[in-house]
């Protein structure tokens, strides 16, 4: 059983950058899960409860992202913030082997893999999310991060997971596409 200490979502609205305006403003919208890692101050082989809790917090948060949304989901990404009683391997658990279902069912699908990143940290240690076209690994456009961070989180013993989707790549992508080489 996942032992969820708190929730967070965020939701982003972008209306421009640089004096660039965007035809419809660009949301992006966060879920976070602060969960009590299992496994903090040991080192164990079967990490499976850990798959098991992404799967929990991605069919829970998911569904409220995406009604944040304005429009369709076109991107996503996901991470995770480890307590420093815990190993990095224990964040790639709740991210990897599990997650990337509900948040995909939920979005009606997605080809492309999930970026991610994970890392061991102290309370409010900022985390890049990176994003990517959810269909398209070649949309330049679409990569993007969002940075997120809990103030009171990750404990030692906990693990923060973090899924993240957005309906619009940068406003004023000038890099071209996968096609320039």
């Amino acid at each position: 059983m996942t032992e969820i200490r708190k929730i967070v979502t965020l939701r982003e609205v972008v209306f421009s950058e640089f004096g660039h305006t965007a035809p419809q403003p660009i949301v992006r919208a966060v879920g976070i899960g602060v969960i009590r890692n299992p496994f903090a101050g040991r080192r164990v082989e079967d990490l499976r409860r850990l798959f098991e809790a992404g799967a929990v917090l991605g069919e829970r948060l998911m569904p409220q992202l995406v009604e944040l949304l304005d429009g369709p989901a076109v991107s996503y990404g996901k991470g995770a913030l480890v307590g420093v009683a815990g190993e990095m391997e224990h964040g790639g658990a709740c991210v990897h082997p599990m997650l990337g279902r509900p948040m995909r069912a939920v979005i009606g699908g997605g080809q492309a893999v999930i970026g991610s990143n994970v890392k061991v940290a102290a309370p409010g240690t900022l985390l890049d999310v990176p994003l990517g076209h959810k269909d398209d690994p070649w949309s330049f456009e679409h990569f993007d991060t969002v940075t997120v961070s809990v103030a009171d989180a990750p404990r030692p013993d906990e693990i923060v997971v973090v899924m993240a989707i957005a309906d619009g790549g940068r406003i004023d992508n000038r890099c071209g596409t996968a096609s320039i080489r």
